[in-house]
């Protein structure tokens, strides 16, 4: 039967690393849905989806040295319709792939600070959007001012141990779930979803469409 919201039992654990184009539209998406079904418990879950490749998914890597031309051009009309159907804007980043190891560190400071979405979002605008390098600490510097952290706190806590460890409990954990890159989504708990272009499915199960 047709429920018009989420019940307030239904959760999606949201692994993502904001160095993934497809992510950030799955991210976007992902507050729309949020914001129609307000009762649904959403969880951040940074990982570093270099490391999720490295152990499950070598082949992207051989994707991208030996790529088929026509497939790779389908690709960037695809990445550009959906980043004009979500509303936002996907450039080409004169550094990619990009290592996001402190961004993503920085996530779960976000997160502890209660500002994980604002945090995310300006990570992801700043380097599809406005194509900057996010691993350089003086653009991670601007978002996290921009975001009301204090740039020294910031910079001091992502190299703390914990953090690290965070970071590569949150990979591994994907990867002992099923995840093979980013964004996966887990509906109440072992329902995997991967990819931007599932979250329509994933709405339907939480409305009792699917």
């Amino acid at each position: 039967m047709f429920s018009p919201n989420a019940s307030p039992s239904s959760s999606i654990e949201f692994f993502f690393d904001c160095s993934s184009p497809w992510t950030y539209l799955a991210f976007e998406s992902l507050q729309e849905v949020h914001g129609r079904n307000p009762e649904l418990s959403v969880m951040y879950r940074p990982v570093l989806v270099g490391g999720v490749f490295n152990s499950v998914n070598p082949s992207v890597y051989n994707n991208r040295e030996n790529p088929v031309p026509a497939k790779q051009a389908y690709g960037k009309k695809d990445l550009q319709d959906w980043a004009r159907y979500v509303g936002i804007k996907i450039g080409a980043p004169p550094v990619f792939p990009v290592n996001s190891v402190k961004a993503m560190r920085g996530a779960f400071v976000a997160l502890e600070e209660g500002c994980l979405v604002s945090y995310a979002r300006a990570v992801f605008q700043r380097y599809w959007g406005d194509l900057q390098d996010i691993s350089q600490d003086h653009v991670l510097t601007d978002i996290v001012r921009d975001v009301g952290l204090e740039p020294e706190n910031f910079f001091s806590r992502i190299t703390e141990q914990r953090y690290k460890d965070m970071l590569r409990d949150s990979t591994e954990e994907l990867i002992r779930r099923g995840g093979f890159g980013s964004p996966t989504l887990f509906l109440n708990g072992d329902d995997m979803y991967f990819g931007n272009d599932r979250l329509p499915l994933v709405e339907a199960k939480v409305r009792g469409e699917g």
